[in-house]
Formats: C-alpha cells, sequence, structure tokens
C-alpha cells in the first residue's frame, strides 16, 4: 500500500482543463442506443501506449474524469457517457443495472474493436460496473484501475440512514408529477449541497470548478426512472461482491477522508482480491478525480508500467 500527497497548484492559478488537442466525439450504437463517446489521443503514440477506457460515476458523465485524462498524456483515453447521462440517451430496452451497464460495457467494446490488453477504469459507481463487468468477462481487459471504488453496500454502517433518504428523494422523484419530480431532481440547491459535502479542498479557485462542474453537469440525464434505477444500482451493488473473482491486476487508488468508499472497506477490499495494491491520497474524499488528479494520474502510470498489455 502506498500513501500519496497531492501536490497543489500555484495561488491565483485558474483550475481548467483543455483537451481540445486530443479529443473528438463519436457516436456508436449499441445494441439500439447511440451513445456519445469522446476519444483521447496520446500527444504521442508509442510502444507503451495504452488505450484505457474510463467509466465515469452516477450522474456523472465525461467530464468528471477529464482532470485524470489530461495527466495521462502518452495513453489514448476512451470514456463513453453512460446510457441515460450526459449526451447519451436511456437503454433502448433493459434496466439501468450493473448487470445492464455490464452489458453495455461489452458491447461497447466489441463496437469499436477494442483488444484484450485495454485497460479499465471505473470511478465510484462506475468501480462497480468495471469491476462486475472484468469478472464475468474474464481475460476481456487487462489490468484493472479502481477509483474510490465502492466496497461495501451504502445501506450498511453508519451512512446507511442517510442512504435510506437518499433512496427515499430518488424514489419520491419518480413519483411527483413530472415538472415536481424534475425540478426536486435538478434543484440547484439540492445540487450544491452535494456538492459542498463531498468536497474537501479549501482552495477557492478548486471549489468553484468542482460546484461549477456538477452545477452544469450533475443534472444532465435522460428521465426520472432511468435515474431511480441507476442509483438503486449504485447503493446496492459492490466492488466486495466479486472480489474473488478478479484474478487479473487491479489498482485501487482510495481518499484518505472519503466519507463514501471509506478506507477501512478499502483495506479490508484489497485483502479479498487475489492481485491487487491499494494507493491512499492524502487530503481527498470522494472527489479523487477533481481534487487529486496528479496523484491519480501518477498512481495509474506506474501501475501500467508495471503490468504491461499482454
Amino acid at each position: 500500500m502506498a500513501f500519496l500527497k497531492p501536490r497543489t497548484a500555484p495561488a491565483g492559478t485558474p483550475v481548467t482543463v483543455d483537451l481540445s488537442a486530443r479529443a473528438t466525439e463519436n457516436t456508436v450504437d449499441v445494441d439500439g442506443t447511440q451513445v456519445h463517446y469522446w476519444d483521447y489521443a496520446p500527444l504521442v503514440w508509442t510502444a507503451a501506449t495504452r488505450t484505457i477506457v474510463m467509466v465515469h460515476g452516477f450522474r456523472g458523465d465525461h467530464h468528471g474524469l477529464e482532470r485524470v485524462v489530461e495527466l495521462l498524456p502518452d495513453h489514448r483515453v476512451i470514456m463513453p457517457d453512460l446510457p441515460g447521462f450526459g449526451s447519451s440517451p436511456a437503454f433502448a430496452h433493459g434496466e439501468h443495472s450493473v448487470v445492464g451497464y455490464g452489458a453495455f460495457l461489452a458491447g461497447f467494446l466489441d463496437s469499436l474493436a477494442l483488444g484484450t490488453g485495454t485497460v479499465l477504469l471505473g470511478h465510484s459507481f462506475g468501480s462497480i460496473v468495471a469491476a462486475h463487468f472484468a469478472a464475468s468477462h474474464p481475460h476481456r481487459v487487462f489490468p484493472l484501475v479502481l477509483v474510490n471504488p465502492i466496497a461495501s453496500p451504502a445501506l450498511e454502517g453508519p451512512k446507511g440512514i442517510m442512504t435510506k433518504l437518499a433512496v427515499f428523494y430518488y424514489w419520491a422523484a419518480a413519483r411527483l408529477p413530472r415538472p415536481l419530480g424534475n425540478g426536486l431532481l435538478r434543484s440547484w440547491l439540492i445540487v450544491h449541497v452535494m456538492s459542498v459535502t463531498m468536497a474537501k479542498t479549501r482552495d477557492p479557485k478548486l471549489l468553484a470548478f468542482i460546484h461549477g462542474q456538477h452545477h452544469a453537469y450533475f443534472s444532465d440525464f435522460a428521465d426520472r426512472d432511468m435515474l431511480l434505477e441507476s442509483f438503486r444500482a449504485s447503493v446496492g451493488g459492490t466492488v466486495r461482491e466479486v472480489a474473488a473473482q478478479l484474478t487479473l491486476p487491479v489498482l485501487l487508488i482510495a481518499g484518505a477522508e472519503d466519507e463514501i468508499a471509506t478506507l477501512p472497506t478499502q483495506h479490508k477490499l484489497v485483502g479479498l482480491l487475489p492481485d491487487a495494491e491499494l494507493v491512499v491520497i492524502d487530503d481527498v474524499g470522494h472527489l479523487i478525480h477533481y481534487e487529486t488528479p496528479g496523484p491519480a494520474a501518477r498512481a495509474i502510470d506506474s501501475f501500467l508500467e508495471r503490468h504491461p498489455a499482454p
């Protein structure tokens, strides 16, 4: 296990992301759903260049992980907006569940003809989807990277009551008349409270960036029903469920102050995985992708150097 200290930007430096030189937006049909995805080319192609498919978290889209992408200039990164989020419509048929998203991921990789040396990375809810996919499709990807991995059910432990309230929130929003339900789900105040609760940084410019990202993209979902389905999946599934089946090398990147994927559960999870290592980043919680992309990118680079494509 390794501990990493985040590096802070010089005072007064604005937080920006510019991937215009690397990014192209594309669409692909996956089992009847026109999925939007972004392909970030490496600055220079080399023998060590890997293709990394990234899976974002609940209520996010491809923007959320772009600070990490920016710091992986030697690799090709492909990132879809999961069906129902961002620019991608909801599934044409089927549930927005861990199984449903896993089936989508299989079709997505096949549609783009991505080989078995493809690296798979999942953040938060994306860690559940990625882990379950890797467990049910052995030898399809190599290796696996999980950022802020969900190691225990959200309904367990001291945060269980808050999770049950959140389940009621999404359920009620889906049952209210459409204008009221959508207004509740897209409430500026509620989104802001979620953002403030998760952020740990005290840097005002970084906080402004994080809140701006959440307000810009956190409410970009297809409809209330798919959001309820995917939320239930996010609080009902875990990486722990399939840990013993993950025989490929796995990198866990955890936040020391994460209140959703807590550090004690990460220590338990790494002990259940056959071939895994845990990197803990200090002074950050569940927003590693926003607050400490540098240490995360360095950990990923190091891990890929030690686990080249088969």
